[in-house]
């Protein structure tokens, strides 16, 4: 979904364009993907990649602002749609084409605040505001069935007023469509992909729960670079 958005759908001319996109890595604690994509646009150099989670780096857990390409601190779960949500209304008050992503996860839909954005955004009908929801059913505790089950989620967000698009998490092409098809420039029903993903995707024994923080051995390392390298 990162590489999606940061390939193909951003309109980021440069980091200080008041005109540019704007991203909120909701679910904050994905932060190193994010910073791949940073590398990646050369916002960041390799040298600060490899400082991430050092004494003093500015590349932590979570994304801080105080980052090239980071316009919101995230981390605390529930909190990132609000944020876009803001964003999304302030363009619109400013007449600004621009537009805010949320990446949030399904776990996250959990939290109260999160609903209360989805309801803000609905009212306010802020086209706008896309949100994609990382749908792959497991969070730090178990498995989001057994921990606080919220399927159908389609049908929930279809429930507060938002144009609701299922899709397959795993297909960059397919997600940047899709996404470069929505009228944002009209007021209407934010938008939300509901992307079914499979945690671990493309690396066999990492699709279970206890990879949501164990650390990669060096063996583990060269076993996931080769199952990647021959998908």
């Amino acid at each position: 979904m990162i590489a999606a958005l940061y390939g193909e759908v951003l309109n980021l001319p440069t980091l200080d364009d008041s005109e540019r996109d704007r991203f909120i890595l909701s679910k904050g604690h994905a932060a190193l993907a994010l910073y791949a994509a940073l590398y990646l646009k050369g916002w960041i150099t390799q040298a600060e990649l490899d400082t991430y989670c050092g004494e003093g780096s500015l590349l932590g857990v979570h994304p801080e602002h105080a980052l090239n390409g980071v316009d919101f601190s995230t981390g605390s779960l529930g909190q990132g749609l609000s944020l876009g949500a803001g964003a999304a209304l302030a363009a619109r008050l400013q007449k600004s084409a621009r537009r805010a992503f949320v990446l949030v996860s399904d776990a996250e839909c959990n939290e109260g605040a999160l609903w209360e954005a989805v309801q803000f955004a609905a009212h306010h009908q802020l086209a706008n505001l896309i949100a994609l929801v990382d749908l792959n059913g497991q969070q730090a505790l178990g498995f989001t069935s057994q921990v606080l089950d919220m399927s159908p989620m389609a049908l929930k967000w279809r429930a507060f007023g938002w144009n609701t698009i299922e899709i397959d998490g795993h297909d960059p092409r397919l997600i940047s469509d899709t996404l470069n098809k929505l009228d944002t420039t009209n007021p209407g029903p934010p938008t939300v992909l509901i992307a079914r993903t499979i945690f671990g995707n493309g690396v066999s024994f990492m699709r279970g729960i206890k990879w949501h923080y164990l650390p990669l051995s060096e063996q583990d390392y060269a076993q996931a670079m080769a199952e990647v390298a021959a998908e």
